[in-house]
């Protein structure tokens, strides 16, 4: 069963450690994402990974159960908004880590204009001034589905719920967009 207090990792480090090219696109999404550390980056390839390998099983699986699966697999990806309703199970192979990267928590909340910068909004999340759907939400990296989106608000106990708070004034344009 293993130790208790040894928790299992949920991500795996890459293969060979000095690919020029891997840690050079690494260091451009930690810097596009504001993200604390590489882990992060490999904790997102590994959900992805895991999307992955189960599409790949069910693509070649045949049976009533392989098809209940498939429906769960793409309504979920679905209702996390990494498919369309409508999208085979093929598209899953074609996700990126953008993709994942952009349900994000830290990410949604700097897109909604929320916060000035993803620091900010990684500090404003693990400070816990922002909640989702009545909920406070302390990580970061909690993937946003499609119907909790429109309700991340300001914590009503934060001083942050004031719109004149000087953290909170963002300038007077759109909420900026993220590349992907």
């Amino acid at each position: 069963m293993g130790d208790i207090k040894k928790l299992k990792k949920k991500y795996s480090r890459p293969r060979h450690p000095w690919l020029k090219v891997r840690i050079e696109e690494e260091n451009k999404l930690l810097q596009d994402y504001g993200l604390k550390s590489k882990t992060e980056i490999w904790r997102m390839r590994s959900k992805l990974k895991t999307f992955a390998d189960q599409a790949k099983r069910l693509i070649a699986a045949t049976g009533s159960q392989a098809e209940v699966e498939k429906q769960q697999m793409m309504k979920k990806l679905a209702k996390l908004g990494l498919l369309k309703e409508n999208a085979t199970i093929d598209e899953v192979l074609g996700l990126t880590i953008n993709n994942v990267l952009d349900r994000r928590l830290q990410t949604i909340v700097f897109k909604k204009g929320l916060a000035k910068s993803f620091k900010q909004s990684r500090q404003f999340i693990t400070h816990e001034h922002i909640f989702v759907k009545d909920r406070k939400v302390t990580s970061p990296a909690y993937l946003v589905s499609i119907e909790e989106e429109p309700l991340i608000l300001f914590s009503q106990q934060s001083s942050l719920v004031n719109p004149e708070h000087p953290e909170r004034v963002v300038s007077q344009k759109k909420p900026v967009e993220v590349k992907s």
